[in-house]
């Protein structure tokens, strides 16, 4: 198993959309998740991978400037550290350790430029609940997107 560090950052670009980045070596493996991570097992999330990024691009909170559409805020929605349990091509099982996602997830590739994000059945999972509605805000600022894309 290897600690590792994970950033879920929300972006106000062409659609409003998460970014979940996972370091591996020494890049963000990273993925588009249109509709946010989810704590219930039972939720499946689209998760399309891009490209990789810096480091230094996790810790970004901020408007990204000329944007064509959206305002291009981005916060840093949770972040903590990573257990990688398995990274293989095709799949990978991660512990989260963060302020709104904890415990086991998976990422399962089922299509070229399409993955499936899914929280495991463990202690942290919360059937039924929606930690995007319910907890919207940045875990390092407090403000949401529409408090950055506002200022």
């Amino acid at each position: 198993m290897t600690v590792s560090r994970f950033v879920v950052q929300l972006h106000d670009a062409t659609t409003l959309h998460f970014d979940l980045r996972i370091r591996i070596g020494d890049v963000l493996r990273s993925w588009a998740v249109p509709k946010g991570p989810s704590l219930d097992p039972s939720v499946r999330r689209l998760a399309v991978p891009v490209e990789d990024h810096s480091l230094a691009a996790g810790d970004y909170e901020g408007i990204r400037a000329g944007q064509t559409r959206g305002t291009g805020a981005v916060i840093i929605w949770d972040e903590g550290d990573a257990e990688i349990i398995r990274d293989e091509p095709g799949h990978l099982s991660v512990l989260l350790h963060g302020s709104k996602l904890t415990g086991g997830f998976a990422l399962t590739r089922t299509g070229e430029r399409r993955w499936i994000l899914v929280k495991t059945r463990d202690a942290h999972a919360r059937p039924g609940s929606d930690i995007v509605a319910e907890q919207p805000a940045s875990v390092r600022s407090g403000r949401t997107w529409e408090d950055l894309a506002n200022e």
